[in-house]
């Protein structure tokens, strides 16, 4: 039965420098989540809607995801996404792989036309090609500086572990959830490293009760359990969406790590909390007034 309550909620990443100017992030942001509401209120599904704004994080080459990802220590761009229909409590995702304009285009395609739910490495671009997927035809060109990031830092090998993730969660009209969340991953990362968010169940998440699109550190998410916790605790625990993801932050600061994450439930409450220095996020919805910030 139809609710007409919506909600879609974004992020463009932890670990922002607040010393650096996100006025165009901000007003990407801003206009996207626009889109994104007004399509929910149109009658667009969760899914449809997340992978929307996903594609479109990824093709402005404003984040570390898409045409913003860093090049690896082989000075070559692998990139990971992964993207979750709730309703059907089914996933799609690529990791390590190359040339694919939107990674997020992929990971919908191995949801909708495989049994499987993550391709890997040369198997995924052959795949995105079996499907006529966008695919990158210059890579010296097509990959630009993102928004935030300075030039030496590109050049960094993992030890800094700088990074970048973007991501979209949505309630629809008719109470179906949907998560998606793509990255280029670790800045200078080693060659073939995958981290949290290509991951169905630690990255990414998405079933009848919750949605979860992570950002930080992938490894520390990992060890702390991801967003697959998150719901347990709710589940399980009994805690709220606010306190699930409190305590999985404080999990992955156990874990040597930062970042946040972006979550709604089916009721269409919000939590977007993170513990790094920042995190580019956005809401909006039926019952919540547009909002977006940095720090």
């Amino acid at each position: 039965m139809m609710s007409h309550n919506y909600v879609i909620a974004l992020h463009g990443g932890a670990g922002v420098n607040p010393q650096r100017d996100y006025a165009r992030v901000e007003a990407h942001l801003a206009d996207l989540v626009d889109r994104c509401d007004e399509m929910l209120a149109d009658g667009a599904s969760a899914l449809d809607t997340v992978e929307f704004a996903v594609a479109q994080m990824e093709s402005s080459g404003l984040y570390v995801a898409g045409r913003g990802s860093a090049p690896n220590d082989q000075n070559v761009v692998e990139c990971d996404a992964a993207i979750m229909d709730g309703a059907r409590l089914k996933a799609g995702g690529i990791c390590a792989a190359t040339d694919i304009a939107q990674p997020i285009r992929a990971a919908r395609a191995v949801l909708e036309h495989t049994p499987y739910i993550l391709l890997a490495g040369d198997g995924a671009k052959a795949f995105a090609r079996e499907l006529n997927l966008e695919m990158v035809a210059d890579p010296a060109t097509h990959f630009v500086l993102p928004v935030g990031v300075e030039a030496e830092e590109m050049l960094k090998l993992d030890k800094g572990l700088a990074h970048g993730t973007v991501g979209a969660v949505a309630l629809d009209m008719n109470g179906e959830l949907a998560a998606a969340t793509s990255t280029g991953g670790l800045l200078g990362k080693r060659a073939g490293r995958v981290g949290d968010t290509p991951i169905t169940g630690i990255g990414n998440w998405a079933d009848s009760d919750v949605a979860v699109s992570c950002t930080g550190i992938g490894e520390a998410f990992i060890y702390a359990g991801g967003a697959r916790d998150l719901a347990a605790r709710m589940a399980y625990g009994g805690q709220s969406l606010e306190q699930a993801g409190a305590s999985l932050l404080a999990a992955v600061a156990q874990n040597r790590g930062d970042g946040g994450l972006v979550a709604v439930d089916r009721y269409g409450k919000v939590a977007m909390p993170f513990n790094s220095a920042g995190m580019k996020r956005a809401v909006s919805g039926s019952q919540i007034d547009r909002t977006v910030s940095i720090l």
